[in-house]
């Protein structure tokens, strides 16, 4: 018997969920060695370190993935594996583009303006090279290229690479010599071995599509799928976007409130974010599956798989929050310690963003996959704006708690204005490109 839509995307999140469950344990025992060893304000400038070079990966990297799904779920569907290739090959050019496009950012941004990110200039360089190592394990198009292949299971094993790597990497460096130098190193490594397994699996997955021979007509792909360069530059302006939102809070109290305080914004952050995972693995399944039944299935199995993708989403959302309440206090100073503990005002309101994000999972895929990104985009600025006034509002009491409810007002805005727009466009012809 064929699995219903919201079957198929619940076992696609339940094989992510597997990887990224086990992922999150081997998160929690690293994090905690990186805190305990580095201390509040080594572990600040690791923080920024890396929070910088999340917010250039965001932007240099121009959201393939998600051009791959647009357009290649239907091909997968027809096995039009020369058109899947092509395409596949023009988004993996655009990686190598915005990997180009981040190096040079990342060399202004550390070689320019290091003393307004508060960075140790002993750490400049490696903090640099940490950053083009980052931007250049970049995987999106052969992410996209699997989770087109409805593949979630063989991404799982691929993924696990980086938390079992960094777990092993941490306890080493723990052991031996224990510098933020040899850590940001590790962590740069890791990264580059999962970009080519990624590479190599989706070579292994498709190889009528993912070689020289079809490939080499990359420029096909533009005319192939009409509507691919507007879709492009909105889901790129929105990646950036939500690049601003997601790191922009961690450098603002960087800027205003310094290292130590950032280093407690992060920790706060990646157990919030750790938390709140279950939005990032259903919007990816939820991605996948929706661009899929848009084109493939009925209109009222469409509308069903949205509604009830968001009322599983809402439920979850509940229980992120409850448990940051209940459990957010003991977790923070399990991780790093009685200094760690003041973090626990910050994990509230950035729970309570992620709360709101992951409720609203099946938003973006639903504007996408009707060819309403724009409304998406405008969603995500009206979100920015929100956030950039109360970060300003909360700036001069240089208070790391004022700008996490910051997030959390803001990503309030985001689902509210997002729903609204993705309920009105269920019902809508599909569009191959943005209005």
């Amino acid at each position: 018997m064929p699995q219903s839509l919201l079957g198929r995307m619940l076992t696609n999140t339940v094989w992510l969920l597997g990887g990224k469950g086990f992922g999150a344990i081997c998160s929690l025992l690293y994090l905690a060695i990186l805190t305990r060893t580095l201390g509040i304000k080594g572990f600040g400038h690791f923080s920024l370190i890396f929070g910088t070079s999340q917010a250039l990966v965001a932007l240099a990297g121009f959201q393939t993935w998600r051009i791959v799904v647009r357009y290649g779920a239907e091909y997968v569907h027809n096995k039009d594996w020369g058109a899947f290739g092509r395409l596949s090959a023009l988004c993996g050019l655009l990686d190598i583009l915005g990997a180009i496009t981040g190096t040079l950012i990342a060399w202004v941004v550390f070689f320019q303006f290091s003393d307004a990110l508060d960075i140790n200039p002993d750490l400049v360089q490696t903090a640099f090279w940490f950053n083009v190592a980052a931007i250049w394990a970049l995987v999106s198009a052969p992410t996209g290229i699997v989770r087109a292949l409805d593949r979630f299971d063989a991404a799982t094993y691929v993924e696990a690479v980086v938390p079992i790597g960094r777990l092993i990497a941490a306890v080493a460096i723990w052991l031996t010599e224990p510098s933020l130098i040899r850590f940001l190193i590790a962590w740069a490594v890791i990264d580059l071995i999962e970009a080519l397994l990624y590479w190599l699996l989706a070579r292994r997955l498709a190889p009528e599509a993912i070689n020289w021979r079809v490939m080499r007509d990359w420029r096909r792909a533009l005319h192939e799928n009409l509507g691919i360069v507007r879709f492009f530059l909105i889901t790129f302006a929105t990646a950036t976007v939500d690049a601003a939102i997601r790191n922009g809070p961690l450098l603002a109290v960087g800027y205003f409130a310094g290292t130590k305080a950032a280093g407690l914004f992060r920790l706060a952050q990646q157990l919030s974010q750790g938390l709140g995972k279950l939005s990032t693995l259903l919007t990816r399944s939820a991605y996948a599956e929706i661009a899929r039944a848009r084109f493939a299935a009925a209109s009222d199995e469409f509308r069903k798989l949205v509604v009830h993708t968001s009322l599983l989403a809402g439920a979850a959302s509940a229980l992120v929050v409850v448990l940051s309440v209940l459990l957010g206090k003991q977790l923070l100073a399990l991780l790093g310690g009685d200094d760690f503990g003041a973090a626990h005002a910050i994990l509230i309101p950035l729970t309570v963003g992620a709360a709101f994000e992951l409720a609203s999972v099946a938003f973006e895929p639903v504007l996408h996959s009707t060819g309403n990104a724009r409304q998406a985009l405008v969603a995500k600025l009206l979100s920015l704006g929100v956030m950039a006034i109360f970060v300003a509002m909360f700036a001069d009491s240089h208070s790391a708690v004022g700008i996490g409810w910051a997030i959390a007002i803001s990503g309030a805005t985001a689902y509210f204005f997002a729903g609204i727009m993705a309920w009105r466009k269920l019902d809508s012809p599909v569009l191959p490109a943005d209005r």
